[in-house]
């Protein structure tokens, strides 16, 4: 379906607006609710960046444009009313103007994780720590050093594993492991590779 026919399948209010929830490709987290109007979702799709309707002050905003934070667009629907819609974005730094990565952080009821979550959850805040350091953070001080620094501990921690697994402890092995996958995923975030990436790489063995 092209730019013009999205504009006109969607259904606006009497403001010409539609609400638009967001959420993260690589976390599955929503981000934020904002508005568009027709102008801004032609501008979304063409542009491939989140460009949103501010209501506040009447015009176009293109999510990012000061701040740096912008979201590249990878996925764009709308409900069955169509009058709604859901993109998929790749967040670079936050999406909230407080700091935090999203702007749904005032918890009420909490949501017990699963434990298939953990990894995207330590991915998400080790990418956070690279794009809003922390003060005495150690995620940051590697991020600092650079990547010799990474690669140095990624090999120590590999050493580790071997070590563990020669002495038949597993409560030795499983922690240092866990030690790798962690330090793993900072290369990652480092090197810009994502869980995605990796998922997609054993797919392709699998099969």
């Amino acid at each position: 379906m092209n730019v013009d026919n999205v504009a006109k399948e969607i259904k606006f209010d009497d403001k010409g607006l539609v609400p638009v929830i967001v959420q993260d490709v690589n976390t599955n987290k929503v981000l934020m609710l904002a508005y568009m109007n027709e102008e801004s979702i032609r501008k979304t799709l063409d542009e491939k960046v989140a460009c949103y309707y501010s209501r506040s002050r009447q015009k176009l905003w293109k999510k990012g444009e000061t701040s740096g934070n912008i979201q590249k667009l990878k996925g764009f629907y709308y409900d069955c009313d169509k009058d709604t819609i859901l993109i998929l974005v790749e967040q670079i730094g936050v999406a909230c103007h407080t700091g935090s990565y999203t702007c749904f952080f005032n918890e009420v009821i909490k949501n017990e994780k699963s434990k298939d979550e953990v990894l995207k959850d330590l991915y998400s805040l080790i990418k956070e720590r690279k794009n809003n350091p922390k003060e005495g953070s150690y995620t940051n001080y590697l991020f600092e050093k650079g990547l010799d620094k990474i690669l140095k501990k990624v090999g120590e921690e590999t050493s580790e594993v071997i070590i563990g697994a020669k002495n038949k402890n597993k409560e030795e092995l499983v922690y240092e492991i866990s030690d790798l996958i962690y330090h793993l995923l900072v290369l990652m975030v480092n090197e810009k590779v994502t869980i995605e990436d990796i998922k997609n790489e054993l797919k392709k063995r699998s099969k």
